[in-house]
């Protein structure tokens, strides 16, 4: 905190914060924002997902802190998701806006190959100790959805002769930096994570994304899978699916496998036409590639680029209970 503090009193014209340290500074004193020119939102709907909808308001609203008001301060949100809930919160936070959709917006970036197999929960670690043999010394990143299956899974590929470490949110700062060091040098070129421990961190050269564990929504497998294919790059997505535990995510993932030129399994297929109410269907919402602001008061502007447009199935991530980091 004090190296932060220190660096933030020499000056600076940009400041990139996370909503909970921006806060106890701003109300120290440390930080004004009375003079502020641009507020920009990463992830936005990450964000607001996670919990940080009352910190976000917090800043944009506190009078006495002096947030220019929206039409006197230029507001700028970025994210791969848009739907329903999160634009009726830019319409708070946003003075009459753009809203621009570059490429299919909550759609799988085309320069992944992913493949989906299916197992049951007691076949996984065979199945990735095949692939991880198979792969040599490619970066891996694993997901799984809980602190305790990223330690026990690190441990086991480790002692099964791949170089393994992990992180999660019980994990000390120091603990999470070595770790990703070792990752990053190729040391333990296997990472096994929880969403929530590597949502924002910068994990470059990731070859090859394993969901050991398939995410509860689909947007999350969008967020996941994003992790390899960067910058022009190739990568490749591989997920293991368990009927039962990821039946309500059929449906969904057909779609974006198919809207991403991918080859839908057959078995899949079957099991998405046997999926009732669950992600695009009929219980289904929206990925937000559509301005909304029409349906609710008429007003606002939108324009796509590329290949923009298409919407698709929305529900909020549903994190494990004892994630918090």
């Amino acid at each position: 905190v004090m190296h932060h503090k220190s660096q933030i009193q020499r000056g600076c014209h940009f400041l990139v914060a996370t909503p909970g340290r921006l806060l106890d500074f701003i109300d120290k004193g440390v930080i004004s924002i009375k003079k502020l020119k641009y507020l920009i939102l990463d992830e936005a709907d990450r964000m607001l997902d996670m919990g940080f909808e009352p910190e976000i308001r917090r800043l944009v609203e506190t009078a006495s802190w002096g947030m220019p008001a929206k039409g006197e301060r230029q507001t700028l949100m970025f994210s791969a998701t848009f739907p329903e809930e999160i634009q009726k919160l830019a319409q708070d936070f946003l003075e009459d806006y753009i809203f621009l959709t570059i490429g299919r917006v909550g759609g799988a970036n085309t320069d992944v190959e992913q493949s989906v197999m299916e197992s049951s929960q007691y076949d996984k670690r065979e199945k990735l100790t095949d692939i991880l043999g198979n792969l040599g010394q490619e970066r891996v990143l694993v997901f799984v959805e809980t602190k305790r299956n990223a330690d026990f899974l690190a441990s086991y590929l480790s002692q099964s002769g791949f170089p393994t470490t992990s992180i999660h949110g019980d994990r000390l700062q120091k603990e999470r930096e070595e770790a990703l060091s070792d990752f990053r040098q190729g040391r333990a070129p296997v990472l096994v994570a929880t969403s929530v421990a590597a949502r924002g961190l910068d994990i470059p050269k990731v070859m090859v994304v394993i969901n050991y564990d398939l995410p509860s929504s689909i947007d999350e497998y969008v967020h996941r899978i994003g992790r390899t294919g960067r910058v022009g790059n190739t990568g490749k997505a591989i997920s293991f699916y368990d009927s039962d535990k990821d039946a309500s995510l059929a449906r969904s993932l057909v779609k974006v496998l198919a809207d991403a030129q991918q080859e839908v399994p057959e078995w899949l297929e079957e099991a998405a036409e046997g999926a009732i109410g669950t992600n695009y269907g009929p219980a289904g919402g929206s990925f937000g590639s559509r301005d909304t602001r029409k349906q609710f008061n008429g007003g606002g502007a939108s324009c796509g680029m590329s290949n923009g447009g298409g919407g698709g199935g929305f529900s909020s991530s549903a994190q494990d209970d004892e994630e918090d980091w």
